[in-house]
């Protein structure tokens, strides 16, 4: 007996929905990050204006980003102990509260060494706000639905280097500097709310693990000193100096420590590196250090393309960014049901592809290239760049129970902010090495020193399919 189509249509069972309690979990939690997302870029396009107003220098105003930075990366191991010890909902709501209290006195700020006093407290805030922001959504789900989730608050961290430089220019240019650090305090004011009434609370935990504090003056630490060392790589020009050697080499020798330490720990570590035994965990963390090369980087050199090479101003270069963004947009919603249906590594690995094919406009561009053809170029990393992120971090999830979660959200945040500095330092290298290189400071050198730092981009998204490769395949 033939089956009709109407019948095999019946047949066919529907799309799981995600629930309506998880779902407005999700979006309160993206309303809660969408501040601190979009205030590290506003600040990035303020610098020359604080230095300014502020009678400071570059170098010493650069540490209002540098401080927060170290901070955030500070805070960020401890965060699993405080959702084990605390609950999500708790650590969730201190660290709104943070970043609230942080951004008011950032506002206030008198001097230089204020303004980067409150930076720091800030970090901390931030640093706290992600891996949890992950945590509670993860265990909101029961592992159900992750990759339209995980989709749905990734929005901030997407759009966030879109959006950024353009309400900042906005800002700077028809009002005050202070205003970027204003405009977080109704965001926080109305997320405090709404985690407080909707988020619901944890179940209450009998054993509650006491902080590892051997592990924290070791983790933290290193993660600190990795993220300096390595933004130190693109001011001294290279690896060479000693400002930027003891630092890495101090990262790497915490780090060591710590992965010895924690190897040998019978009770819970700061972070369970047990879960690296999981070779889908691995190769997520993996990817994910990669491809934050490859998306931090090319966020870093977008921007100073279009300023340095295309002489626009940092209004209109936000502007000429929102392609990019509107990529990301299109193509959030179905990756990630594409993500829970038929797992990870194929939409990686296509993703990858179309991120590299993306760039390579960008690799022979110069002074007058069609915008046309580069807006297109964007819309396309930004489309691909979704199916990079979300797929990972859906299969660093997978398999986990819920005393792993926390682990595995410091571990990913860690693997990401390492992996995006990395590349962000080395293809600010790349372009001054090879406009000193060149020995004639023209135009063409500098169009050159881009289009090299491009390949370079293309090399690390070439990279990454190794270890994509391992990641989970077929529906879970």
């Amino acid at each position: 007996m033939a089956i009709t189509p109407a019948a095999a249509k019946a047949a066919k069972p529907p799309k799981e929905k995600i629930d309506a309690g998880v779902l407005k979990v999700a979006l309160i939690l993206v309303f809660g990050a969408v501040a601190s997302q979009l205030d590290s870029t506003m600040v990035n396009v303020a610098l020359d204006q604080l230095a300014f107003d502020l009678h400071s220098t570059v170098s010493a105003i650069q540490w209002v980003v540098t401080g927060y930075v170290l901070t955030m990366g500070l805070a960020v191991p401890i965060s699993g102990w405080a959702i084990q010890r605390y609950g999500g909902k708790k650590v969730y709501l201190f660290s709104l509260a943070i970043f609230l209290v942080s951004s008011v006195l950032c506002a206030l700020a008198w001097n230089t060494g204020s303004l980067i006093g409150f930076r720091l407290l800030q970090g901390v805030g931030a640093g706290l706000l992600i891996p949890t922001m992950q945590n509670v959504l993860v265990q909101s789900a029961g592992g159900r639905q992750l990759g339209r989730l995980i989709a749905i608050i990734s929005i901030p961290a997407l759009i966030g280097p879109i959006l950024g430089p353009v309400i900042g220019g906005l800002l700077i240019d028809n009002l005050d500097w202070r205003w970027i650090f204003y405009v977080n305090i109704p965001i926080m004011l109305v997320a405090i709310w709404l985690s407080w009434r909707h988020i619901p609370s944890d179940a209450s935990v009998h054993s509650k693990p006491k902080l590892d504090v051997i592990g924290l003056l070791l983790l933290s630490p290193a993660f600190a000193a990795l993220i300096y060392g390595i933004a130190e790589v693109s001011t001294y020009g290279g690896p060479n100096d000693l400002k930027v050697i003891l630092p890495l080499a101090g990262g790497v020798i915490l780090m060591a420590a710590y992965v010895v330490y924690a190897l040998r720990m019978r009770r819970s570590p700061l972070l369970d590196l047990r879960l690296f035994r999981s070779r889908h965990f691995l190769a997520s963390n993996v990817t994910l250090f990669l491809t934050g090369m490859v998306m931090n980087g090319a966020m870093l050199l977008l921007p100073l393309y279009y300023q340095q090479v295309r002489g626009e101003s940092v209004l209109y270069t936000g502007l000429l960014l929102i392609p990019q963004g509107l990529g990301m947009l299109a193509t959030r919603s179905w990756i990630g049901g594409l993500a829970d249906r038929m797992g990870s590594r194929n939409i990686v690995l296509l993703s990858l592809a179309a991120t590299a094919i993306g760039t390579i406009p960008f690799a022979f561009s110069g002074t007058e290239t069609n915008h046309v053809v580069l807006g297109i170029a964007q819309f396309l990393r930004g489309a691909a760049l979704n199916g990079i992120f979300i797929p990972i971090m859906v299969s660093a999830y997978e398999g986990l129970d819920k005393q792993q979660i926390p682990h595995a959200s410091v571990s990913t945040r860690i693997f990401q902010t390492v992996g995006g500095a990395f590349g962000s330092a080395i293809l600010a290298t790349v372009i001054d090495r090879q406009v000193r290189g060149s020995g004639v400071h023209d135009m063409n050198a500098v169009v050159d020193a881009y289009q090299a730092a491009f390949w370079w981009s293309i090399g690390f998204t070439v990279l990454a399919v190794i270890p994509a490769f391992l990641l989970s395949k077929g529906k879970k």
